[in-house]
């Protein structure tokens, strides 16, 4: 590092913030899923969130059109949840999980359920997404083990899909670039096409109309292996993170049938959909199909405390009730399932999504904001556009030779013009707070649009 980046101070050029005191080492950070050389080269710093806005350390105002990575569902420095972590921190800080307890992750618990239809009984806390999904393929092999069925250790994922970074999630996703370092995956992993089709889909709105085909795709792959090696398949419903990828109509209530047919369970990776992103509680309510295991993280807290779970039908939780009452039935957990000031954080969560009827306001909301991401159809460079809930996509032409280069300029830009969105590849990915209204998507629309069109 430089003498000038010891002392605090900061190269001149487009973001610089020469003028404002900035951390005296931006190099101890090692930044995930970041250029870390441009971001140290030109940072990107907030100072403070409330509601729709983040606060930059030069004291301008940013919309948040990604609810920071999809969890802010509530939005940002909501008066109630943070009362309940101050509160819970200052009577309990912490209590192992352990053979002991203490009540909010069993309230909390009983909430999410609730929020479900029938069989949905049941949940075990994680602190993360990627934990969530780990925790879920756990419970799918040992389930079949408990069930007599040891065979079954085969998983499927599927092509372009993101279920987190543990070794488990990268094994089942589909992502080339979250695998391609690590040679060390699981085995007995087989992955479904993925459902994306420029040529067939392009700027559909919703649900594309082809595509369900494609779930027939795992009876080739029941077929190669035998439903008997076979414990789960685990999809997004909606594929987040490689770009807003809405399934076809149909595609999910395929999947079920046929995993229900061969016993193999199916698991929804809900990190992202879960709570309200859709305009329902889950997913699985929005497209009335019901998995056997569902993941969730993000929303559980609107992102104020990390935070995770795994929600399991009553069927799947009595199969490890057998033994000595007195035997631990499961293996697995962490330090932190179901901490205090994390479960606090979900109540007061549960509570603002009731009280202010987010869910719904979602999916008031999302009429316009379809409309609005389509509006991007005829823009420079935009070769695809869709959208589900709250959830929306531009799919930018890549520069030759340069893959991912406009949309990385894009979200640079549009920081600077005022606007905070996630990019993936060559997508910009929408997905604003569900307390948004019409006049935030113009403003974030308006912005990027601004941006788009001045990108060569």
């Amino acid at each position: 590092m430089s003498s000038a980046h010891a002392a605090g101070a900061h190269p001149a050029g487009e973001g610089a913030y020469t003028d404002q005191p900035i951390p005296n080492n931006l190099e101890a950070f090692w930044m995930p899923f970041t250029a870390n050389r441009d971001f140290k080269a030109r940072p990107r710093l907030f100072s403070g969130a409330k509601g729709l806005y983040y606060t930059t350390v030069d004291g301008r105002q940013v919309l948040d059109g990604s609810a920071g990575l999809w969890c802010v569902n509530a939005g940002h420095g909501r008066e109630k949840i943070v009362e309940a972590v101050q509160k819970q921190v200052a009577e309990m800080d912490f209590a192992p999980t352990f053979n002991w307890g203490h009540p909010k992750p069993f309230e909390l618990a009983s909430r999410v359920t609730a929020m479900l239809p029938q069989p949905y009984e049941h949940m075990f806390f994680t602190n993360s997404g990627s934990e969530s999904v780990d925790t879920a393929l756990k419970i799918a092999l040992a389930y079949h083990r408990a069930k007599g069925e040891g065979t079954r250790t085969r998983l499927i994922g599927r092509e372009r899909g993101y279920h987190g970074v543990g070794f488990g999630g990268i094994s089942v996703g589909g992502m080339v670039k979250n695998r391609m370092f690590f040679g060390s995956m699981l085995g007995n992993v087989d992955h479904l096409p993925h459902t994306h089709s420029l040529e067939h889909q392009r700027h559909s709105r919703g649900q594309p109309e082809w595509g369900a085909h494609l779930a027939d795709e795992l009876e080739n792959i029941v077929a190669l292996h035998d439903a008997s090696n076979i414990a789960a398949v685990i999809v997004e419903p909606v594929a987040g993170s490689t770009g807003v990828l809405p399934p076809p109509i149909g595609y999910l209530k395929r999947l079920r049938e046929i995993t229900a047919k061969h016993g193999i369970l199916l698991i929804f990776d809900e990190v992202i959909t879960g709570f309200g992103r859709l305009g329902t509680s889950f997913a699985t309510e929005y497209f009335d199909v019901k998995p056997d295991l569902i993941t969730c993280a993000k929303g559980l807290t609107s992102g104020v405390i990390p935070m995770g779970g795994v929600i399991a039908t009553k069927e799947i939780y009595d199969a490890f009730m057998h033994g000595p009452d007195y035997a631990i039935e499961f293996f697995h957990g962490y330090t932190y399932s179901g901490h205090p000031v994390a479960a606090a954080a979900g109540l007061a969560t549960m509570d603002l999504y009731q009280e202010e009827g987010l869910f719904q306001r979602a999916a008031d909301l999302a009429p316009y904001f379809e409309e609005a991401v389509h509006s991007f159809e005829d823009a420079k460079n935009v070769i695809d556009t869709r959208n589900i809930g709250l959830m929306g996509a531009i799919e930018l032409a890549p520069r030759e030779g340069a893959p991912g280069k406009r949309a990385y300029e894009a979200m640079v830009k549009c920081f600077h013009k005022g606007a905070m969105i996630r990019i993936t590849g060559d997508t910009i990915a929408f997905s604003p707070p569900l307390i948004a209204e019409k006049k935030h998507i113009d403003e974030l629309v308006g912005i990027t649009r601004e941006v788009i069109d001045s990108l060569d």
